[in-house]
């Protein structure tokens, strides 16, 4: 086996010249250096794709491709799917930042163990950086019913082994919660995800994201579950408060 594997890091983004450029620095400063970036950038009108211009220009590991017009993340992350050549496959969201050695930390780990699917620990930072003294903790390992329960796994902690899961899945085009859709999918399968207990990621809150909303991202939930996993409102019913439960304690 290739011991320094080629790590395809996908991360869409939608006018983030504010934090673009933080994101992309935290990667290149990561301690492993087998990494290609594909930014997908979803029409913005802000200088996101001078900033991705100026950055890919310095670095030839960072490649960008640009959607005609605005399509969400869903389809911006599909199209980097769809660019990428690495056998593990890391998501970024190009408002959050890694600590220096996440992909090396996640690697070893992930090859050691054998492991599908993993993800970390974060820690939650405020649209300005500053930390807000949060940390979300993993559990060690969650299979598909667990996940229904508490829909745990941050996107840009994440990183999957196409050799173990396949490089087929793709994210269903919805506006939102595509990530946690893509979960569901991929552990009913019998597959788990493994936690990696250190914290490796920054997750920053923006009060103008679609995900800010708790009771829209709630009801939104509510859909994955009824409607498109098709659970049945006694089912949904059951998941649906564990998720609830989990999401309060998280905000504690």
């Amino acid at each position: 086996m290739n011991k320094n594997p080629l790590i395809s890091i996908i991360s869409p983004s939608y006018n983030s010249a504010p934090y673009i450029k933080l994101t992309i620095n935290s990667i290149i400063a990561q301690s492993y250096r087998n990494w290609e970036l594909i930014v997908v950038d979803d029409y913005s009108n802000d200088d996101t794709v001078e900033i991705l211009k100026e950055l890919s220009g310095i670095d030839t590991r960072i490649k960008y491709f640009l959607n005609k017009r605005n399509q969400g993340a869903a389809v911006s992350r599909n199209r980097g799917l769809e660019e990428s050549n690495g056998r593990f496959i890391a998501f970024l969201d190009s408002d959050d930042l890694w600590y220096p050695t996440k992909l090396e930390v996640q690697l070893s780990f992930m090859i050691k163990n054998d492991c599908p699917i993993s993800f970390t620990s974060y820690e939650l930072i405020d649209e300005k950086g500053k930390s807000l003294n949060k940390i979300i903790p993993v559990v060690r390992s969650i299979n598909y019913t667990g996940y229904l329960k508490n829909t745990i796994i941050g996107m840009s902690t994440s990183m999957i082994d196409t050799k173990l899961v396949g490089k087929k899945f793709r994210f269903v085009n919805i506006r939102t919660r595509q990530d946690t859709y893509l979960w569901i999918t991929l552990l009913k399968t019998g597959i788990k995800a493994y936690g990696i207990p250190e914290i490796l990621t920054k997750y920053r809150v923006r009060s103008n994201s679609i995900s800010a909303n708790k009771i829209s991202a709630a009801k939104r939930v509510w859909h994955l579950y009824y409607k498109l996993e098709k659970l049945g409102i006694l089912k949904s019913s059951y998941y649906f408060t564990f998720y609830i439960y989990n999401a309060l304690k998280k905000r504690i």
